[in-house]
């Protein structure tokens, strides 16, 4: 399988489908007695949209007209769509594909190139689609998300298209070398969808087979086999979970090799972070005998590979060998297919104490992986060997950077790893695994002037003692008076990590205005491995919070800043980051950056798709998680008479993910109080901050207008 993602790299999330059966309320309803907003909860309604239009006219109204804005607008929009961008590879057909937006490709085109051309500065693209003319033909909004293109013969793809970016999409076939839809191709429409190639011909398809089968998150639990010229009615069962599965969805993966090799696996969520393993061989599908916190990702010279989120020790049956939680091991593809309840797995490699494995990728003969070694990124190159290990060659890579395996040619020895820092621009680099030659290809022209700044890695002691790491990125020989603007962003969640990566825009709009910028790698994330990760799962989430007002205490005992030019900024899991910080420290800082946050903690399983992350959050279902999720709730727990901060709280109509209702509502409620706040509520671009490059800089425009208003006063 090669899939070309778009831009924006994480899990794609669908629609919550609500269902209420014999008139009976559900539990997560008789949460809370009195909730005057939940009529902001629907979508799109009359009432609603006309409360959105008031508030985003009442913020532009001060932001917009603030004298700030439209230089802010104009270097955030340049830098968006600055020609030199590196246009990131992918490898098909023996050419190197891009999606690309800019100025004169608003929504973008998918386009291609030679790899000789592609080494060019300035190669010759040659575009297979146009998005913009697209959506001008059939009158729709439509968002690249991406291509998963069939391995074999490598000429046909299907083409992800969402809606106004919302994670729903339709799936059409495609055809790189005529550059037109298939007549009469694979054509699946909107929905939640995954879709593999079981063959040219045969798609494994997870989908709404029936009205309504659908998970209690809004994710589809059924795939069926559909040949190629069949109607959607005649696909073919192949395998079901249940309506009450957990996580998102049941999804079909195809993993190929060089050599031929070929695994056709599924993935049942049962929670949001346990998942059942199957394989489709010959004689029908067959549960793996894996942990259910696993992930297979990759398959080379025949051997599965599979990422360990827990300790797997084997039955005393078959050996007993125990393989440490965070590490890599191998599965002989010919013998898990025989014997799938029977695994011998052998060790790849183990992370040490402060570091984690992150993406793994195959290419030709060998396995990449990217790795963290206290929050800096590393590359090694892994090669199976006769005897069962695997003899793994490092790549030199600058220190304090991210390191990003771009894309991998499973048929070749071609690399590309895409290098980039706080201060650093992204760099392209390419690998030959064969010769192990290691060069830059490209790298972007500076945005800012980053001479006179440095970044320094710091620790701050949480409340159980253990020490939190975080960078800060400031001037050299920073003054330390106390009263720096200073911005602290974190995550803090679904072992997602924030690793050091070029800041263009914030060292432009911010850093060149006289600010700092923080980025704290807190608990929740999965920085250190998945025990970094579990440490602050659902009622031990208090830690995560802990952690990131440690961070900001220590920011104001080192004199690097105070409260009154202390800001905070987290979006999604980071928006409910923002408001718990904001609820319980409101005394810590005077700006507060809440971006398409969850925010109703007693209602989030009923809103949008919510109910898939009851692994990370808990349950009001359960008496113990419901009490902890009532007292850490941001709009469960405003109170009257509380000098909040001025907050920014923004989320996009489109957002079919956490959805935008949790926004409203906590923006609602601050009005109720009379505490002023800032709303705005992008139309379109699902969770994110616009559909295209226009509204991202905008709203990244309205993010450092309100920063530079709340935190830099003298």
């Amino acid at each position: 399988m090669t899939y070309f993602k778009p831009s924006a790299k994480r899990v794609a999330i669908a629609t919550f489908a609500l269902a209420v059966t014999a008139g009976m309320a559900p539990l997560w309803a008789q949460t809370i007695q009195d909730d005057p907003y939940q009529w902001l909860e629907k979508l799109d309604s009359k009432e609603s949209m006309q409360w959105v239009n008031a508030e985003n006219a009442k913020t532009l109204g001060v932001l917009e007209k603030d004298k700030r804005f439209a230089g802010f607008y104009r270097d955030a929009l340049a830098i968006a769509e600055a020609r030199d961008r590196i246009a990131m590879p992918s490898q098909l057909d023996g050419k190197i594909f891009n999606f690309w937006q800019d100025a004169k490709h608003i929504k973008g085109i998918w386009r291609y190139t030679t790899p000789a051309q592609y080494q060019r500065p300035a190669p010759h693209w040659t575009t297979v689609l146009d998005l913009d003319l697209l959506s001008k033909k059939e009158k729709t909004s439509w968002v690249w998300k991406g291509a998963n293109c069939e391995e074999a013969a490598q000429q046909r793809c299907l083409i992800s298209l969402s809606d106004g970016g919302e994670d729903a999409v339709v799936i059409r076939e495609f055809d790189i070398r005529t550059a037109q839809f298939v007549k009469g191709g694979f054509s699946i429409p909107k929905g939640k969808l995954q879709a593999a190639w079981q063959d040219k011909n045969t798609l494994l398809v997870s989908r709404e087979w029936q009205s309504g089968a659908l998970t209690t998150s809004g994710y589809p639990y059924v795939v069926k086999r559909l040949q190629r010229g069949a109607p959607l009615g005649a696909a073919q069962m192949v395998f079901s979970g249940k309506a009450d599965d957990g996580g998102y969805g049941v999804t079909p993966t195809t993993l190929t090799d060089a050599a031929g090799h070929r695994a056709l696996v599924i993935t049942r969520p049962l929670s949001t972070f346990e998942f059942e393993k199957y394989i489709i061989t010959a004689k029908g599908v067959h549960q793996l005998a894996l942990p259910l916190k696993s992930d297979v990702v990759a398959l080379v010279r025949g051997q599965l590979v599979v990422k360990l989120e827990q300790e797997w020790q084997l039955p005393a049956r078959h050996g007993g060998e125990k393989f440490p939680q965070g590490s890599l091991v191998a599965l002989n593809l010919k013998a898990t297919e025989q014997h799938p309840e029977q695994l011998a797995p052998r060790l790849i490699m183990a992370p040490g104490e402060r570091q984690s494995v992150g993406t793994v990728t195959g290419a030709l003969d060998a396995l990449m992986v990217e790795s963290l070694d206290n929050v800096r990124g590393r590359i090694s190159v892994l090669r199976p060997q006769a005897d069962g290990s695997w003899a793994t060659t490092r790549i030199s890579v600058p220190d304090n950077s991210s390191a990003e395996i771009v894309s991998a040619d499973v048929r070749g020895a071609d690399v590309f790893i895409n290098l980039s820092g706080y201060l650093q621009p992204p760099s392209l680099w390419h690998l030959n695994t064969a010769s192990g030659a290691f060069k830059k290809l490209k790298e972007i022209t500076p945005q800012f002037d980053a001479a006179n700044y440095e970044v320094q890695q710091l620790e701050a002691a949480s409340s159980d003692g253990v020490k939190i790491p975080y960078f800060v990125i400031g001037p050299k020989a920073m003054k330390l008076t106390g009263r720096n603007p200073t911005i602290l962003y974190a995550y803090g969640g679904f072992n997602v990590s924030l690793t050091p990566s070029y800041m263009a825009s914030t060292g432009k709009l911010w850093m060149e205005q006289g600010g700092v910028f923080v980025v704290a790698n807190i608990r929740g994330g999965g920085e250190f491995g998945p025990a970094w990760h579990d440490a602050g799962l659902k009622t031990k989430r208090q830690i995560i919070y802990d952690d990131f007002a440690a961070v900001a205490r220590d920011l104001t005992a080192r004199k690097i800043t105070d409260a009154p030019h202390l800001g905070i900024q987290g979006g999604s899991n980071g928006g409910l980051l923002m408001g718990v910080q904001m609820t319980q420290h409101p005394e810590l800082w005077s700006a507060v950056d809440i971006q398409v946050p969850l925010l109703d903690m007693l209602r989030f399983e009923s809103i949008a798709a919510g109910t898939s992350w009851v692994g990370e959050y808990g349950s009001v279902a359960h008496s113990d998680e419901k009490k902890f999720l009532a007292a850490i709730s941001p709009y469960n727990n405003l109170k009257k008479g509380v000098n909040y901060p001025q907050a920014l709280v923004w989320t996009t109509t489109k957002d079919d993910r956490v959805g935008p209702q949790h926004a409203r509502k906590f923006a609602a409620r601050l009005s109720e109080f009379g505490v002023p706040y800032y709303f705005y509520e992008v139309v379109e671009g699902g969770h994110g901050a616009g559909a295209n490059l226009k509204e991202t800089a905008h709203t990244t425009a309205l993010e450092y207008t309100y920063f530079a208003r709340q935190l830099m006063h003298e």
